[in-house]
């Protein structure tokens, strides 16, 4: 049997280039960047979704891009509209239009944010800004338009390649003497190589199974625990420090505040914990504390950092 050939979409993204690698194995992996296709363009030329899967046609498409600016989607709405909610829609579209599935990638902002205790999938969604709102909507086109589909919700990616908090404490750890984190906003730093390798686990069992298979759909994925902002930058800059990163900040210099204390665009939910029980029975798949992950992460950009080092000392 011919290997199955794997589109995948934002393989520049925190998470698309550890796809790269991770879904290798199930077949042959085509990563597509914003460089092959400006998805930004779209509504110009939305046919080119359509062209590009059928030129393909892959048994796999796995959607790894978005518009995650969450404060600049509330100025720039149609634009987060295109990427999120669209985009995703043709894409399913396409796949089930050549007999493939679709992995999709979405968000704990689906949430608003009130409820005690991990979000589960069947909870009622009730996004609080433009991108929570996009997202939503993208799951939506997802399921409507293409029955064998994994939408995977996830939260505080993390990862050694792209942006993210984790790197920005790193940057202003360095630079500054002080710094104010939110620390009444509560989740899971989920990194990167984790969702990659889930996702690999899920398709290992999904490729090929057929529609009316009630696997799929919505899932829940990010690691095990919860934290702050706050405990988590704390978390970040101690370990950072212990690798031996100039970090001129001290834990006791890190203030903890308000959400209110610090105004930004978008409003943000207050808990981000996703509840993994489905995933976790249904895929059979482990979930480690949110630690480890970070710490990967860390040791990583660490032997980036310091070349010359042994691998020994860039592990906290």
């Amino acid at each position: 049997m011919p290997k199955p050939t794997i589109l995948l979409l934002g393989a520049n993204g925190q998470v698309g280039h550890v796809l790269q690698r991770a879904l290798a194995p199930l077949g042959d992996v085509i990563a597509s960047t914003r460089a092959d296709l400006d998805l930004s363009d779209l509504a110009l030329q939305p046919e080119l979704v359509s062209q590009l899967v059928q030129k393909i046609r892959p048994a796999v498409i796995v959607n790894a891009t978005a518009y995650t600016a969450v404060d600049r989607a509330e100025s720039e709405p149609e634009l987060a509209r295109t990427l999120n909610a669209i985009v995703p829609g043709l894409l399913a579209q396409a796949a089930n239009d050549v007999g493939a599935c679709i992995v999709h990638y979405s968000t704990d902002y689906v949430f608003d944010g009130t409820k005690k205790g991990g979000y589960r999938e069947q909870d009622q969604t009730n996004p609080v800004s433009v991108y929570g709102e996009t997202k939503l909507q993208g799951e939506q086109a997802v399921a409507k338009a293409c029955a064998r589909h994994l939408i995977v919700r996830t939260c505080w990616v993390v990862g050694a390649h792209g942006g993210n908090f984790l790197k920005t404490m790193l940057r202003v750890g360095q630079e500054r003497d002080s710094l104010r984190v939110v620390a009444d906003q509560i989740g899971a730093p989920t990194s990167a190589k984790l969702i990659a390798q889930t996702t690999q686990v899920m398709l290992e069992t999904m490729l090929r199974q057929p529609a009316t298979d009630p696997r799929w759909g919505t899932y829940h994925l990010a690691a095990s625990g919860q934290t702050s902002w706050f405990y988590y930058a704390q978390y970040i800059l101690s370990q950072a420090r212990e690798l031996g990163w100039p970090i001129k900040v001290t834990p006791e210099a890190i203030e903890a505040i308000a959400t209110s204390d610090y105004p930004v665009a978008a409003k943000r939910p207050q808990n981000s914990k996703l509840d993994t029980s489905k995933i976790r029975q249904t895929f059979g798949v482990e979930l480690p504390d949110w630690t480890e992950g970070v710490d990967e992460v860390l040791a990583a950009l660490s032997l980036e950092k310091f070349p010359n080092k042994p691998s020994s000392e860039l592990r906290p």
